[in-house]
């Protein structure tokens, strides 16, 4: 990561500077954290990052009630489960939730999917740190890992509002 000097805050996070974590089941593959407040100083917190979901995995269905968040589809094909119902996401596919919004990103094809996040004030960082093993790029796969006992406690000193706890598989129809 450089730090520019000059006015204003400048910050270029080459590939591979980010802190990354493995991410437990359902999502399993691994984030990336590339901006927030731990190397930017900005008006309106935020933090950015980039996510890798695994074939059958999925995120859990949930919503933020004090974030504002952007998702941007660089790679792979996912469906979007948005307040129940179900949208296509291609590379290129971007989508703004508001406060209270219920959102899951189910993979259910035979390769990875990838999105770009940026969440309006920052904390999904210390959320997937909280929640993640440490991840060196490159580095093979863990084994799918359980997310801790206390993930609804982690869920809620962060960003979550709500979030599915069933441990259930979304569907193929979106139910879980």
């Amino acid at each position: 990561m450089e730090a520019l000097s000059g006015e204003g805050m400048a910050v270029i996070v080459q590939p591979h500077e980010a802190r990354s974590f493995w991410q437990p089941v359902p999502a399993n593959g691994f984030v990336e954290c590339y901006l927030d407040p731990s190397n930017v100083t900005s008006d309106t917190p935020f933090a950015m990052g980039r996510q890798t979901v695994a074939p059958g995995c999925h995120v859990r269905e949930h919503m933020h009630d004090r974030h504002e968040e952007i998702i941007h589809f660089i790679a792979g094909e996912a469906t979007i489960l948005l307040d129940g119902v179900e949208h296509p996401a291609v590379p290129g596919t971007t989508v703004f939730l508001g406060k209270g919004r219920r959102h899951a990103f189910i993979n259910r094809g035979t390769e990875p999917f990838t999105f770009v996040w940026v969440l309006m004030p920052s904390g999904l960082e210390r959320f997937f740190e909280a929640i993640g093993r440490p991840r060196t790029p490159g580095e093979p796969a863990p084994e799918p890992f359980p997310r801790p006992a206390d993930v609804a406690e982690i869920e809620r000193r962060t960003v979550f509002g709500w979030a599915d706890q069933s441990g259930k598989a979304l569907g193929e129809s979106g139910a879980r």
